[in-house]
């Protein structure tokens, strides 16, 4: 990139987020940013579904799945110290047709668990549990999503150190109605289940959602129901009141990823056709879209999921194909204002043969996280430092 336009660029960040761009990045680069030496396995093989790390530094949590001889499947929930990546215990087990999904860990470290146990072959219950990540890993109760049979949750997104989340819910029926609402895990409650109609964001497959826990409102990004080379669209969901507005955005393609900074009003995103990375005001609707490291202007190096620190005021996201080194995946960090701070690399999560979408989980104390890989076949996960 040319000094000229990296100026550009910056005084475009600053000119389109205003004064909320003076709230600059707390961490700057880490010069020992970079893949860690911890890789979690599984206590029996299998594939893992969903894993999160306590954010406020009590144990990480993940689900698994090994299919066995005589048909059935061997599903666990199990915890792992971070430090050191070893199971710690294993929670729930069976050995039957169910499955087991890690769906997060809140920020009252209480890790939310799917069960999907299986009736028949189009007849599936799903429930609920939490587990507690902070101690012996309890099992303080059920959390009970107000939810038909016909919702499946597809995301539940969350604000650091905060105890409530927003839910996403697909809608498997012919209505094609999913829902969004939040909910505050400790306690069991939930707001009102409000309908997402909006075809920009109910079509085909669900848009990705970030949660501002301060304003109580989930910012989705659109997916699909366009031509995949336009501007995508960001949606806004009050979750008090179900008031629902969108705006046009910035980049080419669907939203991959999108992560909310709740204090200043900020979201980043990231779109799959133009491999760019976008920093918006959420109170202008206006912003602007950078080119990911090195500027490929392909594809195939678009970001994936965004996760937000903001204890450190940094974002983290993740490209499953590198553009700063010459094989594997990085993580690239960059602060509030759309700077780029750093990338981590050495990482390979490159989701060929994921059963889920490529996930980072983190610690902001720490600044440490761990990711999917290096195996390619949702097998292990492997820790990093940013």
């Amino acid at each position: 990139m040319t000094t000229g336009k990296a100026i550009g660029i910056f005084v475009a960040v600053i000119c389109a987020l205003g004064t909320q761009a003076a709230a600059q990045s707390v961490g700057g680069a880490n010069r020992s940013a970079g893949a860690g030496n911890v890789i979690v396995h599984p206590q029996f093989g299998g594939t893992i579904f969903g894993f999160d790390i306590d954010p406020r530094g009590g144990v990480g949590i993940l689900s698994e799945g090994a299919g066995q001889p005589d048909g059935t499947v061997l599903a666990a929930v199990e915890t792992f110290d971070p430090a050191t990546g070893k199971i710690l215990r294993v929670v729930r087990q069976t050995q039957t047709q169910d499955d087991f999904v890690t769906l997060g860990i809140t920020g009252n470290s209480l890790g939310i668990i799917e069960r999907e146990h299986v009736v028949s072959l189009f007849n599936v219950i799903r429930t609920y549990q939490l587990v507690n990540t902070i101690g012996t890993g309890k099992l303080p109760g059920p959390w009970t999503p107000p939810l038909d049979h016909a919702h499946v949750i597809n995301e539940v997104s969350r604000a650091y150190a905060s105890p409530s989340v927003a839910v996403y819910a697909l809608d498997t029926s012919t209505n094609f109605t999913p829902l969004i609402f939040s909910s505050n895990v400790a306690a069991n409650t939930f707001g009102t289940p409000f309908p997402v109609l909006d075809t920009d964001f109910n079509f085909e497959q669900s848009p990705v959602i970030a949660y501002d826990n301060m304003r109580n409102r989930a910012v989705l990004g659109h997916q699909k129901n366009s031509q995949f080379i336009v501007p995508p669209m960001v949606g806004v969901m009050d979750l008090t009141t179900g008031t629902f507005t969108k705006f046009p955005g910035l980049g080419l393609g669907v939203i991959n990823g999108i992560a909310v900074d709740p204090q200043d009003g900020i979201a980043c995103t990231d779109t799959s056709f133009d491999s760019s990375i976008q920093f918006y005001s959420l109170t202008t609707k206006k912003g602007t879209s950078v080119p990911v490291p090195g500027d490929p202007q392909d594809s195939l190096f678009a970001g994936q999921h965004i996760v937000y620190d903001s204890l450190n005021k940094l974002f983290l996201v993740a490209q499953p194909f590198s553009s700063v080194t010459a094989t594997g995946s990085s993580i690239l960090v960059y602060d509030t204002a759309g700077n780029f701070v750093e990338s981590v690399d050495g990482l390979s999560f490159n989701g060929e043969s994921n059963v889920l979408p490529v996930h980072i989980a983190i610690n902001p104390s720490l600044r440490s996280g761990f990711v999917d890989g290096p195996a390619i076949d949702d097998t292990e996960i492997q820790s990093f430092t940013y």
